[in-house]
């Protein structure tokens, strides 16, 4: 049975770091908030919204830079809440992909401890859209694949390259720029053609945006020339070829006619 907490936890998205991409409901819960736990990935102009009164809990976790580990945080909200304040606890993107909201929500569910969840745009769909690349088109992509492009304690990436390596399906690696060049050379191995249209995509939707682009094979290199530094999205896949601005995201890859009729030929 849930604790008689004074007021539910709200576990909100912040989307991908556009404050104008918050929803309505986030933004509400924001603005009464009296205590926010807030993660790296929520952006300065989105920690803006928070009242000027409200205690504010950075619990930000780098690559192999956890100084508050997940189960004091977990802890942390429980308290927060049992104290009778009104907390939010603020995670970028959508608090359910990659964000480890699901296991800050099951440790309330088993402390007894109410809460909502507030879904946020995710750095996928917000970060592609806003860099004019869809996620799918027909008869370029009939689907798309979320994975993530790092492992805890330095591990091996134990993806399964061969299902990944679908030339129908656009692929998108979050926190994949450390593991940038294995990426490429699995997918690659994997069958997935070298001159395949990929985008790193930095800082999505923020005024620190930085895009870059071309060919799977030359992605690593390309991120590095333009010294992109995390957050990294990766998207790889035919649709990054229909950029809106291609000046803004890299060379053209090498096929992208064939690709673009192959687009007119579907209609």
């Amino acid at each position: 049975m849930r604790e008689q907490t004074r007021y539910p936890v709200a576990i909100v998205g912040a989307g991908p770091g556009d404050p104008e991409l918050l929803t309505v409901k986030a933004l509400r819960l924001l603005g009464d908030a009296d205590a926010v736990v807030y993660d790296r990935l929520v952006s300065a102009e989105v920690r803006a919204l928070i009242p000027a009164g409200a205690m504010q809990v950075f619990v930000g976790k780098a690559s192999n830079c956890h100084p508050t580990p997940q189960d004091e945080i977990n802890d942390l909200i429980v308290r927060l809440a049992r104290g009778g304040r009104r907390v939010v606890r603020l995670k970028g993107g959508d608090p359910f992909v990659f964000g480890r909201g699901s296991e800050e929500a099951e440790h309330l569910a088993l402390h007894g401890v109410a809460f909502e969840v507030v879904p946020g745009i995710t750095a996928a769909s917000g970060c592609a859209s806003a860099a004019g690349i869809p996620l799918t088109h027909r008869g370029l992509a009939t689907g798309v694949r979320f994975v993530t492009g790092h492992r805890s304690h330095d591990g091996d990436l134990d993806l399964n390259w061969s299902s990944l390596a679908d030339p129908e399906t656009t692929l998108v690696v979050y926190m994949g720029l450390a593991n940038l060049p294995t990426i490429r050379d699995r997918l690659i191995e994997a069958g997935l053609p070298a001159e395949t249209p990929a985008a790193a995509i930095a800082c999505g939707t923020t005024p620190d945006e930085r895009i870059c682009g071309g060919m799977l094979a030359d992605l690593p290199e390309l991120a590095l020339a333009e010294g992109l530094k995390a957050p990294v999205l990766l998207v790889i896949g035919r649709v990054v070829a229909l950029a809106e601005t291609w000046g803004s995201v890299g060379r053209l890859p090498a096929d992208v006619v064939r690709i673009r009729e192959l687009v007119a030929e579907h209609g």
